[in-house]
């Protein structure tokens, strides 16, 4: 995995923990909320890392 890749992973999981994170401290916390924060972490990461990190081996 590439510097660059390293850089695109740390900084599209800064601004998705920063966005995650005011949602939960400024809306009513409930199942759906948890599941819209877990899915959309789901539908960010999974194909980064079958493309850049899955492909690579």
């Amino acid at each position: 995995m590439t510097a660059a890749n390293v850089i695109r992973f740390t900084i599209l999981g800064v601004l998705w923990l920063g966005l995650v994170i005011y949602i939960l401290t400024h809306s009513i916390v409930n199942f759906f909320t948890l599941f819209a924060c877990a899915a959309s972490g789901i539908i960010i990461f999974v194909p980064m890392y079958k493309k850049y990190v899955k492909n690579n081996k």
